[in-house]
């Protein structure tokens, strides 16, 4: 079962990097809320990142 969507993300950005975001998303065919996800989750990953049960705050690993 996939998680549950109960959290809202806000940012402003430059013109320059939502139209890259749009164009990612396009080339992936997925949407701009999707395409957001795919990136935070690839970052983590490289990175370590990981988000424990209960927990808010991610820690590294």
């Amino acid at each position: 079962m996939k998680p549950t969507k109960d959290e809202t993300l806000s940012i402003r950005t430059s013109a320059s990097i939502k139209q890259l975001l749009r164009m990612a998303a396009e080339r992936e065919h997925r949407s701009i809320a999707s395409m957001m996800e795919v990136l935070i989750l690839n970052y983590a990953h490289e990175h370590g990142l990981v988000v424990d049960a209960g927990q808010d705050e991610p820690s590294k690993k």
